[in-house]
C-alpha cells in the first residue's frame, strides 16, 4: 500500500516537473528570440540593433530553453 501511493506520488511530481520545465523552456525560447531580434519586432531595448551582448544572451537563452524542454520530454526527475 506505501508503496504504491510513493510511486503515484512519484508519478505525480513528475508530471508537474515536466509541464513547469515545458513552460519555462517556452518562456526562455520566447527570450531568446526577443534578445537576438528584437529591432525585427520593432520593441525597443536600448539600442537599435541588436549588440553582442543581446546575441550572447539570447543564444544563451534559446539553449537553456531547448534543454528545458528535453528535460521536460525524457521526464528523468528520479534516476
Amino acid at each position: 500500500m506505501l508503496e504504491e501511493y510513493e510511486n503515484k506520488k512519484r508519478k505525480q511530481i513528475g508530471q508537474m516537473r515536466s509541464i513547469m520545465d515545458y513552460g519555462m523552456g517556452v518562456l526562455m525560447l520566447v527570450a531568446g528570440i526577443l534578445f537576438l531580434f528584437h529591432d525585427k519586432f520593432n520593441i525597443p531595448l536600448g539600442n537599435e540593433k541588436p549588440t553582442l551582448l543581446d546575441q550572447f544572451f539570447g543564444g544563451l537563452c534559446l539553449l537553456y530553453g531547448c534543454w528545458r524542454i528535453y528535460r521536460g520530454y525524457k521526464k528523468n526527475y528520479f534516476k
